[in-house]
């Protein structure tokens, strides 16, 4: 809390206790009352996000953005408000990277996209744009530069970027930016307005992997390795590589026939570090071919940070002359999470494969050529029984309806519609005009 003290000329003053526990004085001279009641109010509001590291609130916000330079300085100094022009003094480059250097928390994967949103940004804008000097509109720009092919600021060429990926890359701006405004050195986000950062379902690279053409790619694998991973992919459902290269020989229960999947990519979510997902037998036999007592390990080589499993898969695929899906790895777990569904219910389906079923349903889940087949088929339930398709079951003591190709008295079909349109007849009285 803050007080109002005055002296005996009338000047009054604003007390406060900061982050640091330091007290903290503001001189605003003579003043009426109600006036110095406002004030402190908003100190206290400003002093709480201070501590809290949070954003001000939108009341708070119009106020300080129309103080006058002498109550804003004061305000400044104390540390409640940024310096005026702070953003133009930090420049982009080594903002980003003094960021990027406070979160030793992320994953690798997470740090790569940090890099990748950096090169963008500084592509753009260049290392010396002021961070104050980036305007909404400015960010607009950006965003459109990115889909199109052109040159970065240091003169390089550079392609187009897909969807997906730019609205990634805004949507990390947009991370870095509000830690320059809690961090007081902004006070907008230039990225913060910008809609439609979502990443999307992109149909075009969806693509169900046979288990023909899987058969074919594990024949063409140099080693056991190399088969256990692309099953555990295939026929696992593993995130790859992080969840391959966590699991251990120990986390396999050989004799209830399921085993542990760690997952560093959700293990920040409650209850979502790890997964029991059965050991399925189209799996089992490369489990078994691999197994090394003498390991922790369940995968041995490829644990450096450089290998390139993706380069490698689409060599094997192209010995094994398959022709190349789109996303090697997530196509694979997607196959797999699509099978899953159509055999099991969707929760159970979606539990083994560690994520959600609005996910799974957006991202994973697809119809394939064998629905369709299944649909056309003469065998289908749906011709034989068109009727019945979509009837309740008979109640007792009632006769079943009929299951073949046809219908009985009550359903005769009649074309003396005044429009011409055969309609079936039975069950309502016939109310012609209707």
């Amino acid at each position: 809390m803050a007080s109002i003290s005055s002296d005996k000329n009338g000047n009054r003053t604003i007390q406060f206790v900061a982050g640091d526990r330091k007290r903290r004085s503001i001189r605003l001279g003579k003043l009426p009352k109600k006036s110095a009641e406002t004030i402190k109010s908003k100190i206290e509001a400003l002093n709480a996000a201070a501590i809290a590291q949070t954003s001000w609130d939108a009341e708070t916000a119009a106020w300080v953005g129309k103080l006058e330079s002498l109550l804003y300085d004061k305000l400044a100094t104390a540390g409640l408000v940024p310096l005026r022009n702070a953003g133009k003094r930090i420049t982009l480059a080594p903002f980003i990277d003094d960021y990027v250097a406070s979160r030793s928390d992320v994953k690798p994967g997470t740090a790569l996209v940090y890099a990748q949103t950096k090169a963008a940004l500084v592509g753009y804008f260049g290392q010396s744009k002021a961070i104050g000097d980036i305007t909404a509109a400015d960010g607009d720009d950006w965003r459109r530069w990115m889909a199109t092919k052109g040159k970065r600021a240091d003169g390089s060429v550079r392609k187009p970027l897909g969807p997906n990926t730019i609205r990634k890359r805004c949507s990390v701006a947009r991370q870095f930016f509000r830690s320059a405004v809690r961090r007081r050195l902004l006070e907008a986000n230039p990225f913060g307005d910008m809609k439609g950062l979502g990443i999307k379902a992109n149909r075009d690279r969806q693509h169900f992997v046979t288990r023909e053409d899987a058969a074919k790619v594990i024949e063409a694998c140099p080693n056991a390795q190399w088969r256990l991973l692309f099953a555990l992919s295939r026929f696992g459902g593993l995130r790859c590589p992080s969840e391959h290269l966590a699991l251990k020989w120990a986390d396999i229960d050989w004799a209830t026939n399921r085993f542990t999947v760690r997952s560093p990519k959700t293990e920040h979510h409650e209850d979502k570090a790890e997964r029991i997902v059965p050991i399925f037998p189209e799996l089992k036999r490369y489990l078994i071919d691999a197994f090394d007592p003498e390991a922790v390990y369940v995968i041995t080589q490829y644990r450096v940070a450089n290998s390139n499993l993706r380069t490698e898969l689409q060599r094997i695929i192209e010995r094994a002359e398959v022709r190349l899906w789109p996303k090697l790895f997530q196509n694979l777990r997607a196959s797999r999470a699509t099978e899953l569904a159509a055999e099991y219910p969707a929760h159970v389906a979606a539990e083994w494969l560690g994520h959600s079923t609005l996910i799974a349903e957006k991202h994973y889940w697809q119809s394939t050529e064998a629905d369709f087949d299944k649909a056309s088929s003469p065998q289908s339930d749906a011709l034989q029984n068109p009727v019945q398709s979509s009837a309740v079951s008979p109640s007792k003591g009632q006769d079943p309806v009929t299951t073949s190709v046809g219908f009985s008295e009550e359903t005769q079909l009649s074309s003396d519609s005044d429009d011409g349109v055969v309609v079936r007849l039975g069950f309502e009285p016939r109310t012609k005009g209707l």
